[in-house]
Protein backbone atom coordinates (compact mmCIF):
# COMPACT_ATOMS: atom_id res chain seq x y z
CA UNK A 1 0.00 0.00 0.00
CA UNK A 2 2.77 2.86 0.88
CA UNK A 3 4.83 1.55 -2.39
CA UNK A 4 1.42 1.97 -4.47
CA UNK A 5 0.84 5.51 -2.54
CA UNK A 6 4.78 6.76 -3.36
CA UNK A 7 4.08 5.85 -7.24
CA UNK A 8 1.07 7.84 -7.65
CA UNK A 9 2.63 10.30 -5.57
CA UNK A 10 5.72 10.20 -7.80
CA UNK A 11 3.44 10.31 -11.27
CA UNK A 12 2.14 13.48 -9.75
CA UNK A 13 5.17 15.27 -9.50
CA UNK A 14 6.73 13.81 -13.23
CA UNK A 15 3.62 14.95 -14.93
CA UNK A 16 4.10 18.82 -14.35
CA UNK A 17 7.98 18.59 -15.29
CA UNK A 18 7.39 16.20 -18.22
CA UNK A 19 4.86 18.51 -19.45
CA UNK A 20 7.57 21.73 -19.01
CA UNK A 21 10.32 19.57 -20.61
CA UNK A 22 8.24 18.55 -23.66
CA UNK A 23 5.71 21.82 -23.91
CA UNK A 24 9.01 25.00 -23.57
CA UNK A 25 11.13 23.73 -26.39
CA UNK A 26 8.02 23.06 -28.81
CA UNK A 27 6.83 26.51 -27.76
CA UNK A 28 10.04 28.15 -28.75
CA UNK A 29 10.96 26.16 -31.79
CA UNK A 30 7.32 27.27 -33.42
CA UNK A 31 8.22 30.40 -31.70
CA UNK A 32 11.42 30.89 -34.19
CA UNK A 33 9.88 29.35 -37.29
CA UNK A 34 7.10 32.11 -37.09
CA UNK A 35 10.22 34.59 -36.63
CA UNK A 36 12.39 33.29 -39.86
CA UNK A 37 8.92 32.95 -41.50
CA UNK A 38 7.93 36.54 -40.72
CA UNK A 39 11.32 37.69 -41.86
CA UNK A 40 11.29 35.44 -45.06
CA UNK A 41 7.59 36.90 -45.81
CA UNK A 42 7.43 40.30 -45.06
CA UNK A 43 3.36 41.25 -43.41
CA UNK A 44 0.93 42.06 -46.21
CA UNK A 45 -1.51 44.94 -46.08
CA UNK A 46 -4.14 43.00 -44.07
CA UNK A 47 -1.56 42.10 -41.35
CA UNK A 48 -0.39 44.53 -38.89
CA UNK A 49 2.82 43.63 -36.86
CA UNK A 50 1.98 43.07 -33.62
CA UNK A 51 0.00 40.07 -35.09
CA UNK A 52 2.90 38.85 -38.27
CA UNK A 53 4.86 37.40 -34.92
CA UNK A 54 3.51 34.93 -32.71
CA UNK A 55 4.81 35.15 -29.11
CA UNK A 56 6.31 32.78 -27.24
CA UNK A 57 4.17 32.71 -24.41
CA UNK A 58 1.22 32.06 -27.13
CA UNK A 59 3.12 28.79 -28.35
CA UNK A 60 3.68 27.74 -24.74
CA UNK A 61 -0.21 28.62 -23.71
CA UNK A 62 -1.34 26.62 -26.85
CA UNK A 63 0.67 23.85 -26.05
CA UNK A 64 -0.09 23.41 -22.74
CA UNK A 65 -4.06 24.28 -22.41
CA UNK A 66 -4.87 21.68 -24.40
CA UNK A 67 -2.62 19.10 -23.33
CA UNK A 68 -4.22 19.86 -19.42
CA UNK A 69 -7.80 19.74 -20.68
CA UNK A 70 -6.76 17.02 -22.72
CA UNK A 71 -5.98 14.47 -19.61
CA UNK A 72 -8.63 16.38 -17.13
CA UNK A 73 -11.11 15.18 -20.33
CA UNK A 74 -9.32 11.44 -20.14
CA UNK A 75 -9.10 11.49 -16.17
CA UNK A 76 -13.03 12.58 -16.08
CA UNK A 77 -13.54 10.04 -19.12
CA UNK A 78 -15.27 12.85 -21.09
CA UNK A 79 -12.85 11.82 -23.97
CA UNK A 80 -11.60 8.84 -25.25
CA UNK A 81 -8.16 8.80 -26.44
CA UNK A 82 -9.01 9.47 -29.73
CA UNK A 83 -11.35 12.39 -28.77
CA UNK A 84 -8.25 13.18 -26.77
CA UNK A 85 -5.59 13.43 -29.83
CA UNK A 86 -8.03 15.55 -31.80
CA UNK A 87 -8.90 17.82 -29.09
CA UNK A 88 -5.63 18.93 -29.03
CA UNK A 89 -5.43 20.08 -32.27
CA UNK A 90 -8.54 21.91 -32.03
CA UNK A 91 -7.93 23.48 -29.04
CA UNK A 92 -4.13 24.41 -30.01
CA UNK A 93 -5.50 26.43 -33.44
CA UNK A 94 -8.13 28.29 -30.96
CA UNK A 95 -5.60 29.20 -28.66
CA UNK A 96 -3.31 30.42 -31.16
CA UNK A 97 -5.62 32.67 -32.99
CA UNK A 98 -7.72 34.31 -29.81
CA UNK A 99 -7.86 33.76 -26.36
CA UNK A 100 -12.21 34.44 -26.67
CA UNK A 101 -12.14 31.51 -29.00
CA UNK A 102 -10.40 29.29 -25.82
CA UNK A 103 -12.70 30.27 -23.62
CA UNK A 104 -15.62 29.37 -26.08
CA UNK A 105 -14.20 25.56 -25.97
CA UNK A 106 -13.16 25.33 -22.30
CA UNK A 107 -17.04 26.80 -21.62
CA UNK A 108 -18.23 24.16 -23.55
CA UNK A 109 -16.16 21.15 -23.00
CA UNK A 110 -16.81 21.30 -19.24
CA UNK A 111 -20.17 22.00 -19.38
CA UNK A 112 -21.45 19.60 -21.59
CA UNK A 113 -19.68 17.22 -19.99
CA UNK A 114 -21.23 18.03 -16.85
CA UNK A 115 -24.84 17.97 -18.34
CA UNK A 116 -24.16 14.71 -19.65
CA UNK A 117 -23.02 13.49 -16.36
CA UNK A 118 -26.23 14.68 -14.56
CA UNK A 119 -28.77 12.19 -13.45
CA UNK A 120 -26.82 9.75 -15.84
CA UNK A 121 -29.08 6.49 -14.31
CA UNK A 122 -32.02 7.81 -15.01
CA UNK A 123 -30.53 8.70 -18.97
CA UNK A 124 -29.62 5.28 -19.24
CA UNK A 125 -32.76 3.60 -18.82
CA UNK A 126 -34.15 5.94 -21.54
CA UNK A 127 -31.73 5.51 -24.38
CA UNK A 128 -29.69 2.20 -25.51
CA UNK A 129 -26.70 4.69 -26.61
CA UNK A 130 -25.69 6.06 -23.44
CA UNK A 131 -22.59 6.28 -22.78
CA UNK A 132 -21.36 6.62 -18.53
CA UNK A 133 -19.49 10.29 -18.23
CA UNK A 134 -20.71 10.60 -21.67
CA UNK A 135 -17.41 9.49 -23.05
CA UNK A 136 -16.32 11.60 -26.46
CA UNK A 137 -13.90 9.88 -29.49
CA UNK A 138 -12.86 11.53 -32.28
CA UNK A 139 -16.03 11.74 -34.58
CA UNK A 140 -17.83 13.20 -32.07
CA UNK A 141 -15.14 15.82 -31.27
CA UNK A 142 -14.77 16.59 -34.74
CA UNK A 143 -18.66 17.17 -35.48
CA UNK A 144 -18.74 19.66 -32.32
CA UNK A 145 -15.57 21.54 -32.89
CA UNK A 146 -15.03 20.62 -36.48
CA UNK A 147 -16.99 23.86 -37.89
CA UNK A 148 -14.96 26.59 -35.12
CA UNK A 149 -11.48 24.57 -35.81
CA UNK A 150 -11.90 25.59 -39.78
CA UNK A 151 -13.08 28.85 -38.95
CA UNK A 152 -9.91 29.60 -37.18
CA UNK A 153 -7.93 28.64 -39.58
CA UNK A 154 -9.58 31.24 -41.69
CA UNK A 155 -8.90 33.52 -38.93
CA UNK A 156 -5.06 32.65 -38.03
CA UNK A 157 -4.51 32.71 -42.06
CA UNK A 158 -6.95 36.07 -43.21
CA UNK A 159 -6.60 38.01 -39.73
CA UNK A 160 -3.45 36.72 -37.66
CA UNK A 161 -3.64 36.19 -34.23
CA UNK A 162 -4.62 38.00 -30.73
CA UNK A 163 -7.52 39.73 -29.00
CA UNK A 164 -9.82 42.30 -31.17
CA UNK A 165 -13.47 43.12 -30.30
CA UNK A 166 -16.18 42.38 -32.07
CA UNK A 167 -17.16 45.64 -34.14
CA UNK A 168 -17.82 45.10 -37.53
CA UNK A 169 -18.12 48.72 -38.94
CA UNK A 170 -14.21 48.52 -38.13
CA UNK A 171 -12.74 44.94 -38.51
CA UNK A 172 -15.38 42.95 -40.11
CA UNK A 173 -13.41 40.18 -41.09
CA UNK A 174 -12.18 39.02 -37.71
CA UNK A 175 -15.93 39.84 -36.31
CA UNK A 176 -17.58 37.70 -38.57
CA UNK A 177 -15.09 35.05 -38.08
CA UNK A 178 -15.22 35.47 -33.90
CA UNK A 179 -18.87 35.08 -34.14
CA UNK A 180 -19.14 32.47 -36.35
CA UNK A 181 -17.00 30.18 -33.93
CA UNK A 182 -18.86 31.83 -31.06
CA UNK A 183 -22.47 30.65 -33.17
CA UNK A 184 -20.73 27.07 -33.82
CA UNK A 185 -19.78 26.28 -29.92
CA UNK A 186 -23.18 28.15 -28.45
CA UNK A 187 -24.96 25.78 -31.26
CA UNK A 188 -23.47 22.80 -29.70
CA UNK A 189 -24.01 23.78 -26.08
CA UNK A 190 -26.87 24.64 -26.42
CA UNK A 191 -28.22 21.50 -28.48
CA UNK A 192 -26.28 19.31 -25.27
CA UNK A 193 -28.01 21.31 -22.88
CA UNK A 194 -31.76 20.99 -24.08
CA UNK A 195 -30.73 16.83 -24.50
CA UNK A 196 -29.08 16.44 -20.88
CA UNK A 197 -31.10 18.36 -18.89
CA UNK A 198 -34.75 18.27 -20.71
CA UNK A 199 -34.29 14.25 -20.59
CA UNK A 200 -33.23 14.37 -16.87
CA UNK A 201 -35.29 17.13 -15.27
CA UNK A 202 -39.32 16.42 -15.26
CA UNK A 203 -41.70 13.76 -15.84
CA UNK A 204 -44.05 14.77 -18.70
CA UNK A 205 -43.27 13.66 -22.15
CA UNK A 206 -41.70 16.43 -24.92
CA UNK A 207 -43.38 17.23 -28.09
CA UNK A 208 -42.13 16.43 -31.83
CA UNK A 209 -41.15 19.77 -33.05
CA UNK A 210 -42.93 19.02 -36.42
CA UNK A 211 -46.36 17.24 -35.30
CA UNK A 212 -46.22 18.56 -32.09
CA UNK A 213 -47.04 14.98 -30.64
CA UNK A 214 -46.13 14.04 -27.32
CA UNK A 215 -43.35 11.25 -27.68
CA UNK A 216 -41.61 9.81 -25.54
CA UNK A 217 -38.39 11.19 -23.66
CA UNK A 218 -35.01 10.83 -25.63
CA UNK A 219 -36.79 10.78 -29.07
CA UNK A 220 -34.76 12.99 -32.01
CA UNK A 221 -36.68 15.89 -32.84
CA UNK A 222 -38.46 16.04 -29.61
CA UNK A 223 -38.54 19.62 -27.40
CA UNK A 224 -39.95 20.78 -24.44
CA UNK A 225 -40.32 24.28 -22.56
CA UNK A 226 -36.95 23.17 -19.77
CA UNK A 227 -35.06 21.97 -23.19
CA UNK A 228 -35.50 24.87 -25.13
CA UNK A 229 -35.00 26.87 -21.48
CA UNK A 230 -31.77 24.71 -21.32
CA UNK A 231 -30.45 25.77 -24.82
CA UNK A 232 -31.23 29.02 -24.44
CA UNK A 233 -28.79 29.01 -20.98
CA UNK A 234 -26.47 26.98 -23.24
CA UNK A 235 -25.77 29.42 -25.85
CA UNK A 236 -25.66 32.22 -23.18
CA UNK A 237 -23.16 31.00 -20.60
CA UNK A 238 -20.66 30.41 -23.87
CA UNK A 239 -21.35 34.15 -24.72
CA UNK A 240 -20.71 34.79 -21.27
CA UNK A 241 -17.34 33.58 -21.20
CA UNK A 242 -16.57 34.90 -24.58
CA UNK A 243 -17.44 37.99 -23.32
CA UNK A 244 -15.51 38.32 -20.64
CA UNK A 245 -12.10 37.13 -22.22
CA UNK A 246 -12.43 40.39 -24.78
CA UNK A 247 -13.07 42.73 -21.38
CA UNK A 248 -9.84 41.05 -19.81
CA UNK A 249 -7.96 40.52 -22.64
CA UNK A 250 -8.44 43.29 -24.95
CA UNK A 251 -6.64 46.60 -24.86
CA UNK A 252 -8.75 49.13 -22.94
CA UNK A 253 -8.04 51.94 -25.20
CA UNK A 254 -8.94 49.62 -28.10
CA UNK A 255 -12.24 48.45 -26.16
CA UNK A 256 -13.08 52.37 -25.74
CA UNK A 257 -13.31 52.76 -29.87
CA UNK A 258 -14.89 49.69 -30.28
CA UNK A 259 -18.96 48.89 -30.29
CA UNK A 260 -20.31 48.08 -27.66
CA UNK A 261 -19.42 44.24 -26.46
CA UNK A 262 -22.37 42.92 -24.15
CA UNK A 263 -24.33 41.72 -27.30
CA UNK A 264 -21.91 38.94 -27.66
CA UNK A 265 -24.24 37.42 -24.79
CA UNK A 266 -27.30 38.10 -26.21
CA UNK A 267 -26.04 36.67 -29.82
CA UNK A 268 -25.09 33.48 -28.16
CA UNK A 269 -28.46 32.91 -27.01
CA UNK A 270 -29.88 33.16 -29.84
CA UNK A 271 -27.28 30.66 -31.08
CA UNK A 272 -27.90 28.04 -28.50
CA UNK A 273 -31.67 28.78 -29.42
CA UNK A 274 -31.70 28.68 -33.12
CA UNK A 275 -29.14 25.83 -33.28
CA UNK A 276 -31.37 23.22 -30.58
CA UNK A 277 -34.17 23.94 -32.78
CA UNK A 278 -32.73 23.26 -36.38
CA UNK A 279 -31.05 20.47 -34.69
CA UNK A 280 -34.44 18.89 -33.36
CA UNK A 281 -35.42 19.44 -36.78
CA UNK A 282 -32.89 17.37 -38.63
CA UNK A 283 -33.67 15.17 -36.23
CA UNK A 284 -37.72 14.61 -36.12
CA UNK A 285 -37.21 14.14 -40.40
CA UNK A 286 -33.62 12.85 -41.27
CA UNK A 287 -32.89 10.82 -38.36
CA UNK A 288 -35.03 7.77 -37.12
CA UNK A 289 -36.42 7.20 -33.73
CA UNK A 290 -37.92 4.01 -32.80
CA UNK A 291 -38.62 2.63 -29.23
CA UNK A 292 -37.89 -0.82 -28.57
CA UNK A 293 -39.16 -3.40 -26.18
CA UNK A 294 -37.72 -2.49 -23.24
CA UNK A 295 -38.97 1.36 -24.16
CA UNK A 296 -35.71 2.14 -24.68
CA UNK A 297 -35.24 4.89 -27.90
CA UNK A 298 -32.82 3.64 -30.71
CA UNK A 299 -31.92 4.95 -33.94
CA UNK A 300 -31.90 2.01 -36.42
CA UNK A 301 -35.14 -0.07 -36.96
CA UNK A 302 -35.18 -3.54 -35.73
CA UNK A 303 -36.93 -6.94 -34.51
CA UNK A 304 -39.53 -4.91 -32.02
CA UNK A 305 -38.78 -1.72 -32.64
CA UNK A 306 -41.73 0.50 -33.22
CA UNK A 307 -41.68 3.68 -35.13
CA UNK A 308 -41.57 7.20 -33.59
CA UNK A 309 -40.38 9.39 -36.68
CA UNK A 310 -37.82 10.74 -39.42
CA UNK A 311 -36.09 8.65 -41.58
CA UNK A 312 -32.52 6.63 -41.32
CA UNK A 313 -30.35 9.10 -43.67
CA UNK A 314 -28.58 11.01 -40.95
CA UNK A 315 -26.90 10.20 -37.68
CA UNK A 316 -26.96 11.85 -34.65
CA UNK A 317 -22.93 13.19 -35.18
CA UNK A 318 -23.90 14.13 -38.90
CA UNK A 319 -27.13 16.28 -36.87
CA UNK A 320 -24.75 17.93 -34.72
CA UNK A 321 -22.55 18.66 -37.84
CA UNK A 322 -25.30 20.04 -39.82
CA UNK A 323 -26.83 22.29 -37.32
CA UNK A 324 -23.07 23.67 -35.90
CA UNK A 325 -22.57 24.91 -39.81
CA UNK A 326 -25.83 26.34 -40.35
CA UNK A 327 -25.45 28.49 -36.90
CA UNK A 328 -21.80 29.42 -37.76
CA UNK A 329 -22.87 31.16 -41.34
CA UNK A 330 -25.81 32.33 -40.34
CA UNK A 331 -25.16 34.40 -36.67
CA UNK A 332 -22.20 36.27 -38.30
CA UNK A 333 -25.14 37.93 -40.72
CA UNK A 334 -27.58 38.28 -37.61
CA UNK A 335 -25.29 39.82 -35.79
CA UNK A 336 -24.00 42.34 -38.14
CA UNK A 337 -28.00 43.56 -38.44
CA UNK A 338 -28.55 43.69 -35.10
CA UNK A 339 -25.28 44.89 -33.50
CA UNK A 340 -25.48 48.51 -32.17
Amino acid sequence: MTIRKNSENTSHVLIPVLLSAFAIPLSMLFWIVNVIYSIIAPDSEYHSEEHSVISPWRWLSAIVIPILFSLWGLKKKSLDLSGAILGLFVGFILTITNYAHLACLMCFFVTSSLATKFRGEKKKKLEINFKEGGQRNWIQVLCNGGMAFQLALLYLLDVGCGERPIDFDKDYRSSWLSIGILGSFACCNGDTWASEFGTAIGNSDPFLITSRKRVPRGTNGAVSGIGLLMSLLGGLIIGLFHYLTVLYTVDSVILENAAPQWPIIVVAGIGGLFGSLLDSLLGATLQYSGINESKQIVEHPGKGVKHICGRQILDNHSVNLLSSIGVALTLPRLANCIWP
